[in-house]
């Protein structure tokens, strides 16, 4: 059976980030697809619209979809708006599903506010609408350094710098796997692509 994978990036990033994923997705003999999108200008829910447009495009009859930090809502919000998808897993990385507490208290100010932008509308800081029907597997860092860092006090242990595993749990995850990782390396290394394939062939870590 085909399956292609389509990766969403996180919170101001472009995708390219992403690359080093895909690659090792690539040697396992999928076909993936990188979906962009602008976290600061769409909201998570208009960039939802655009990836239920993209995934029309996408070749295969099981599509695959990995989305790191931010780009779990957009997931979420995708299923909310297009719920009739071709099958497949959904992996996610460091997706703060509960909201995020680095980005509840970046709120808190004027300048915090327009720094996330848009990514704060039912995004970062919650009230995404959780996932029917679908049930995913989520891969969440307990070590490294990010935005959390620079907010004293704000996040409890364990965390990945940026989102604390706590935020990564939602009623649709039924696969948690922690690993030694921060927010940013949850895309370089190795041990996380590979816990990523065996989620996706056998739902499972």
């Amino acid at each position: 059976m085909r399956a292609s994978v389509v990766t969403i990036h996180g919170w101001h990033m472009t995708g390219a980030e992403m690359w080093p994923l895909r690659r090792r997705l690539q040697r396992h003999g999928y076909e993936v697809h990188a979906f962009r999108y602008r976290s600061r200008r769409e909201t998570p829910e208009q960039a939802a619209r655009r990836l239920a447009v993209f995934l029309e495009r996408v070749p295969g009859e099981v599509i695959h979809l990995v989305a790191h930090s931010l780009g779990g809502m957009v997931v979420r919000h995708l299923f909310a708006l297009a719920p009739v998808q071709r099958p497949g897993r959904i992996v996610m990385l460091g997706a703060p599903l509960a909201g995020s507490r680095s980005a509840a208290r970046m709120a808190g100010t004027r300048a915090g506010r327009w720094w996330l932008g848009a990514a704060l509308d039912r995004g970062l800081v919650g009230g995404s609408p959780a996932l029917q029907g679908r049930r995913i597997g989520m891969i969440a860092g307990n070590r490294g350094l990010g935005v959390g860092s620079l907010l004293p006090g704000t996040l409890p242990r364990p965390n990945d710098g940026t989102v604390a595993v706590d935020e990564t749990y939602g009623p649709e995850v039924v696969r948690h796997l922690e690993v030694p990782y921060g927010h940013f390396r949850l895309l370089l290394a190795g041990p996380v692509a590979d816990a990523v394939v065996r989620f996706l062939e056998q739902g499972e870590f």
